[in-house]
Protein backbone atom coordinates (compact mmCIF):
# COMPACT_ATOMS: atom_id res chain seq x y z
CA UNK A 1 0.00 0.00 0.00
CA UNK A 2 2.74 2.60 1.18
CA UNK A 3 3.87 1.76 -3.02
CA UNK A 4 0.98 2.80 -4.22
CA UNK A 5 0.41 5.83 -2.42
CA UNK A 6 3.92 6.55 -2.76
CA UNK A 7 3.04 6.49 -6.75
CA UNK A 8 0.02 8.57 -6.19
CA UNK A 9 1.77 11.21 -4.35
CA UNK A 10 4.57 11.05 -6.83
CA UNK A 11 1.95 11.87 -10.00
CA UNK A 12 0.49 14.36 -7.80
CA UNK A 13 3.69 16.34 -7.71
CA UNK A 14 3.81 16.20 -11.44
CA UNK A 15 0.34 17.10 -11.86
CA UNK A 16 0.61 20.46 -9.94
CA UNK A 17 4.01 21.36 -11.61
CA UNK A 18 2.65 20.77 -14.89
CA UNK A 19 -0.37 23.19 -13.86
CA UNK A 20 1.56 25.57 -12.38
CA UNK A 21 4.12 26.00 -15.14
CA UNK A 22 3.21 28.42 -17.78
CA UNK A 23 3.16 26.72 -21.88
CA UNK A 24 5.83 29.65 -23.24
CA UNK A 25 8.43 28.27 -20.50
CA UNK A 26 7.66 24.21 -21.34
CA UNK A 27 10.27 24.76 -24.23
CA UNK A 28 13.21 26.23 -24.40
CA UNK A 29 15.38 26.73 -27.68
CA UNK A 30 19.38 27.49 -28.09
CA UNK A 31 20.05 29.10 -31.31
CA UNK A 32 23.36 30.64 -32.53
CA UNK A 33 22.94 33.87 -34.25
CA UNK A 34 23.77 32.71 -37.44
CA UNK A 35 20.85 30.23 -37.37
CA UNK A 36 18.61 32.75 -36.30
CA UNK A 37 19.45 35.02 -39.17
CA UNK A 38 18.80 32.00 -41.05
CA UNK A 39 15.37 31.23 -40.04
CA UNK A 40 15.14 35.36 -40.32
CA UNK A 41 16.18 35.59 -44.04
CA UNK A 42 13.93 32.31 -44.75
CA UNK A 43 10.79 33.71 -43.57
CA UNK A 44 11.52 37.36 -45.31
CA UNK A 45 12.26 35.91 -48.46
CA UNK A 46 8.49 35.31 -49.94
CA UNK A 47 7.98 38.92 -48.83
CA UNK A 48 10.71 40.74 -50.27
CA UNK A 49 10.33 38.43 -53.55
CA UNK A 50 6.67 40.16 -53.43
CA UNK A 51 8.34 43.72 -53.00
CA UNK A 52 10.18 43.14 -55.91
CA UNK A 53 7.42 41.93 -57.83
CA UNK A 54 5.57 44.88 -57.43
CA UNK A 55 8.43 47.35 -57.69
CA UNK A 56 8.78 46.27 -60.89
CA UNK A 57 4.91 46.31 -61.67
CA UNK A 58 5.07 49.72 -60.43
CA UNK A 59 7.80 50.62 -62.89
CA UNK A 60 6.41 49.30 -65.59
CA UNK A 61 2.98 51.25 -64.91
CA UNK A 62 4.70 54.24 -64.33
CA UNK A 63 6.29 53.41 -67.88
CA UNK A 64 3.24 52.79 -69.79
CA UNK A 65 1.14 55.93 -68.10
CA UNK A 66 4.37 58.65 -69.61
CA UNK A 67 4.04 56.29 -73.13
CA UNK A 68 0.80 57.59 -73.01
CA UNK A 69 0.68 60.73 -71.93
CA UNK A 70 3.53 61.48 -74.51
CA UNK A 71 1.13 60.14 -77.28
CA UNK A 72 -1.88 62.57 -75.82
CA UNK A 73 0.51 65.04 -76.09
CA UNK A 74 1.25 64.21 -79.58
CA UNK A 75 -2.76 63.87 -80.64
CA UNK A 76 -3.41 67.15 -78.76
CA UNK A 77 -1.09 68.87 -81.08
CA UNK A 78 -1.65 67.51 -83.94
CA UNK A 79 -5.96 68.47 -83.28
CA UNK A 80 -4.48 72.01 -82.41
CA UNK A 81 -2.66 72.21 -85.97
CA UNK A 82 -5.27 74.20 -88.03
CA UNK A 83 -5.09 73.21 -91.50
CA UNK A 84 -6.87 76.28 -94.09
CA UNK A 85 -9.76 74.84 -95.47
CA UNK A 86 -9.78 74.74 -99.37
CA UNK A 87 -12.07 78.06 -99.44
CA UNK A 88 -8.84 79.42 -97.46
CA UNK A 89 -6.63 78.44 -99.29
CA UNK A 90 -8.22 79.85 -102.30
CA UNK A 91 -8.54 83.18 -100.76
CA UNK A 92 -4.85 82.94 -99.85
CA UNK A 93 -3.74 82.53 -103.60
CA UNK A 94 -6.43 85.34 -104.53
CA UNK A 95 -4.53 87.44 -101.89
CA UNK A 96 -0.84 86.62 -102.58
CA UNK A 97 -2.00 87.37 -106.50
CA UNK A 98 -3.51 90.44 -105.43
CA UNK A 99 -0.48 91.50 -103.70
CA UNK A 100 2.08 89.96 -106.78
CA UNK A 101 -0.19 92.16 -109.19
CA UNK A 102 0.37 95.73 -106.59
CA UNK A 103 4.36 94.75 -106.52
CA UNK A 104 4.00 92.86 -103.38
CA UNK A 105 3.09 95.37 -101.02
CA UNK A 106 -0.59 97.17 -100.29
CA UNK A 107 -2.72 98.31 -97.21
CA UNK A 108 -4.22 95.59 -95.94
CA UNK A 109 -7.94 97.55 -96.00
CA UNK A 110 -7.49 98.04 -99.37
CA UNK A 111 -7.13 94.17 -100.01
CA UNK A 112 -9.72 93.06 -97.24
CA UNK A 113 -12.06 95.26 -99.61
CA UNK A 114 -10.95 94.22 -103.06
CA UNK A 115 -11.92 90.41 -102.02
CA UNK A 116 -14.97 91.34 -100.06
CA UNK A 117 -14.45 89.87 -96.65
CA UNK A 118 -15.01 90.87 -93.55
CA UNK A 119 -12.49 91.96 -90.34
CA UNK A 120 -13.10 88.75 -89.06
CA UNK A 121 -12.60 86.89 -91.87
CA UNK A 122 -9.38 88.68 -93.45
CA UNK A 123 -7.92 88.89 -90.13
CA UNK A 124 -8.07 84.48 -89.75
CA UNK A 125 -7.05 84.70 -93.20
CA UNK A 126 -3.78 86.92 -92.52
CA UNK A 127 -2.99 84.55 -89.09
CA UNK A 128 -3.07 81.42 -91.40
CA UNK A 129 -0.89 83.31 -93.84
CA UNK A 130 1.60 83.93 -91.95
CA UNK A 131 4.45 82.17 -93.41
CA UNK A 132 3.59 83.77 -96.68
CA UNK A 133 2.75 87.63 -95.97
CA UNK A 134 4.11 89.65 -93.85
CA UNK A 135 1.99 92.72 -92.00
CA UNK A 136 3.88 96.14 -90.86
CA UNK A 137 2.12 99.39 -89.64
CA UNK A 138 2.34 102.09 -92.37
CA UNK A 139 5.26 104.58 -92.57
CA UNK A 140 3.18 107.05 -93.35
CA UNK A 141 -0.27 106.20 -91.22
CA UNK A 142 1.06 103.71 -87.71
CA UNK A 143 -3.02 102.81 -87.61
CA UNK A 144 -2.86 101.42 -90.72
CA UNK A 145 -1.21 97.61 -91.83
CA UNK A 146 0.90 97.26 -94.94
CA UNK A 147 0.77 93.42 -96.44
CA UNK A 148 4.20 92.37 -97.74
CA UNK A 149 4.32 89.07 -99.94
CA UNK A 150 7.76 87.49 -97.96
Amino acid sequence: MSEIALAKINSFASDAKADSVPPSEESVFVLTSSQLQEIIRQATAPILQELQALRASQEADIERLALDIAHDRQRLARLEKIEPQPMQRDRGEILRALLAVNGGRMLAKDARQKMHLGKEQFSLLLSKMGEYIETKPSHQDKRKLVLIIK
